[in-house]
C-alpha cells in the first residue's frame, strides 16, 4: 500500500489551522557563503527582505493560521530560516546542530525559545538541521541527507518519536535542503524535484509516491517547491507558475508571495516556516 489517493475521484482539499513560528529578518544580509544562492558581492536589501517577509506573515494570519515568533539575534542574518531550527511532533522539540559554524549559535537560541514556550526539548547528538531536512508526510518523516544533516541523525530522529523515517539523498547543492526539493501538500500528497534526488531515492518516493507532483527545473530555481501547505492552501513562490498550475489541477488553492530578497540567501516560503505541532 502507498501514500497515495487510491480513489479516481480527486478528494475535496481540506484546509486545518496551522501553528508556526517565524523570525523577522530585522538583521538579513549576505556576508558569508555557505550555499550556491548566496554571493555576499551581491547587495542585499534588509528593509525590502522585512516587507516581503511581512507579507508572508499577513498571509498566514489571512489564512487563520496562529504564528508564533522568535526574536532575530544580530549577527545571525540567517536566523529568518526558522524552518532550520528544529524540528516538532508531539510537543517534543528536537533541536539543530548546523554544519556551518556561521549559523551553530542559531541551534541554542531555538531550543531556548522552545524551552520557554513549553515544549519538551531534546538536545541533537548528530548533526541536523531542522525541518529544513525533516518532513512529515501522514505518520512518516522524510529525512534528507547529502549536504547538510548527517545520515546518523535520521537514527536519532526514528529513537525521539517512534515513527518511521525514510532516508532520502540530495545530489545536487542547489537544492541542499530537502524542504528545497520536496513540497508536503497533505497527509498523502508530495510535489519533488527528480533531478534533486540519487536513483535509490528516485525508487523510494515513485513507490511511496507515485501520483507526486513533478516539479520542472524552472520553477525549482525559484524554489517553487520550498512551499507552505495547509491541506488546501498551498503558499508558493509567486514565479513558480507551472508548480501553481499543476496545483489548481490537484485541487489545491496555490497563493504567491515575492520572497526574492530572501531568497538571495538560499531560502523560500518554507524555509521561514517552522511548524509547530502540540
Amino acid at each position: 500500500m502507498t501514500l497515495t489517493e487510491t480513489s479516481a475521484v480527486m478528494p475535496e482539499r481540506i484546509a486545518t489551522k496551522r501553528t508556526v513560528l517565524m523570525c523577522r529578518p530585522e538583521f538579513f544580509t549576505v556576508v558569508y557563503r555557505i550555499n550556491p544562492w548566496k554571493d555576499p558581492a551581491i547587495p542585499t536589501d534588509t528593509s525590502l527582505a522585512v516587507a516581503q517577509w511581512q507579507t508572508l506573515y499577513d498571509t498566514y494570519i489571512g489564512l487563520g493560521f496562529d504564528v508564533q515568533l522568535i526574536d532575530p539575534v544580530d549577527g545571525l542574518p540567517d536566523m529568518v530560516y526558522a524552518a532550520n531550527g528544529g524540528f516538532i511532533i508531539d510537543n517534543i522539540a528536537y533541536g539543530a546542530s548546523f554544519t556551518h559554524p556561521e549559523r551553530q549559535p542559531e541551534g541554542p537560541a531555538y531550543m531556548d525559545w522552545f524551552a520557554a514556550n513549553d515544549f519538551d526539548v531534546r538536545a541533537p547528538q548528530n548533526i541536523n538541521e531542522g525541518e529544513g531536512d525533516f518532513l512529515l508526510v501522514g505518520g512518516v518523516i522524510l529525512a534528507g541527507t547529502g549536504f547538510r544533516s548527517a545520515s546518523n541523525s535520521h537514527a536519532e530522529l526514528a529513537g525521539i518519536y517512534g515513527r518511521e523515517v525514510v532516508t532520502l539523498n540530495l545530489v545536487n547543492p542547489n537544492f541542499y535542503h530537502l524542504d528545497t526539493a520536496i513540497a508536503v501538500l497533505d497527509d498523502t500528497n508530495i510535489a519533488y524535484l527528480e533531478s534533486a534526488f540519487d536513483e535509490q531515492s528516485l525508487v523510494t518516493l515513485r513507490a511511496l509516491f507515485p501520483d507526486a507532483i513533478l516539479a520542472t527545473e524552472e520553477d525549482a530555481a525559484v524554489l517553487g517547491l520550498n512551499s507552505y501547505s495547509d491541506g488546501y492552501n498551498v503558499v508558493i513562490a509567486s514565479r513558480a507558475k507551472d508548480f501553481e498550475r499543476q496545483l489548481r489541477e490537484r485541487g489545491y488553492n496555490p497563493i504567491g508571495v515575492d520572497l526574492s530578497e530572501l531568497l538571495l540567501g538560499g531560502g523560500g516560503v518554507k524555509c521561514c516556516t517552522l511548524e509547530l505541532r502540540r
